[in-house]
């Protein structure tokens, strides 16, 4: 058989038989079949394609939420400095865009310094009496904040507003405490590392420490989700590395290899963009545990890097 003149048509050119036409009918099956599948590839396209970019503007509008944890595991204070003995006072500050926030002075007898603290993203200040103790101890008032949204204070938590909070805490112990710009040491844990790393790059302190942090959010973003295009989706920036590189006061960075939640690794790129002087603590243990279950040099490393920044 050889094909004639038609599309799908052949003639029979086998001898004795007559020259007939006889249509190729397989071709319609085929077809049918092809289209089908065609139309099943292109629906799974269009469903996927429309999870991710639905996964991208959740993950860009809620981004706050995910990261701001400020209900967990209570937004309610459960407890105080005086649960532990220790004195303090009911701080009340008021920011530049005139939100109310709340938080506690710690005061220690023969104070060497004062400890502004910024704390992690999730809880609230009653949750950090085991550091606030640590800081007692080493002969330091502390002045601790919730940023707004936690705890007691008011308003919304977004980046620029816990810059806000961060200065406002600052100008409280200059202006209303009368507190020296070189006797204030700047704390900043996780999430409050970025903030203390901002306020540290815009003042100069008796030092900065910065503990457990991230480099930045589009590093953070990367980690967690590396499908995705980080630069784009990150709304919460933080660009922590940025602000150590600005830092004109002594430094210590302060992070554990075994951190589970923000890599060992990102420490040592915010101590790389430090000029000197700078010192680097590597403790053990997980990410909200390792002051703890690495106390000993923690403490030792920490007096010693206070005693000289502030000139004790």
């Amino acid at each position: 058989m050889i094909p004639g003149p038609g599309q799908g048509v052949y003639y029979d050119l086998t001898p004795g038989a007559n020259k007939r036409q006889c249509v190729f009918k397989s071709t319609q099956a085929d077809v049918a079949g092809k289209a089908i599948i065609m139309r099943a590839l292109i629906s799974i396209l269009i469903i996927a394609g429309t999870g991710y970019l639905l996964l991208l503007l959740v993950l860009y509008l809620f981004q706050g939420r995910m990261v701001f944890l400020s209900n967990f595991p209570d937004r309610a204070l459960t407890a105080s400095p005086g649960d532990i003995g220790l004195e303090y006072e009911d701080v009340s500050l008021t920011t530049s865009d005139n939100e109310h926030l709340h938080g506690w002075y710690i005061p220690a007898a023969d104070s060497k310094a004062v400890l502004l603290f910024f704390h992690g993203n999730a809880g609230n200040i009653s949750h950090r009496l085991d550091s606030i103790k640590i800081f007692h101890e080493l002969g330091l008032d502390v002045l601790i904040i919730d940023y707004r949204g936690y705890g007691e204070s008011t308003g919304t938590t977004s980046e620029q507003g816990t810059y806000l909070d961060a200065q406002a805490a600052w100008d409280y112990l200059i202006e209303s405490r009368g507190v020296p710009a070189d006797r204030i040491v700047i704390f900043g844990r996780s999430l409050g590392g970025a903030i203390g790393a901002w306020l540290g790059a815009r003042n100069t302190p008796a030092a900065v420490i910065i503990e457990s942090s991230f480099s930045s959010g589009v590093d953070m973003a990367k980690r967690l989700y590396p499908f995705l295009p980080a630069n784009l989706v990150t709304r919460l920036r933080y660009p922590v590395v940025e602000y150590a590189g600005q830092f004109t006061s002594p430094a210590l960075v302060v992070h554990s290899r075994h951190d589970e939640i923000i890599p060992f690794e990102m420490g040592r790129k915010i101590y790389a963009e430090i000029e000197k002087p700078k010192k680097f603590l590597e403790i053990r243990g997980d990410h909200n545990n390792g002051f703890i279950i690495s106390q000993a040099d923690y403490i030792a490393a920490l007096r010693e890097f206070i005693r000289t920044s502030s000139g004790d």
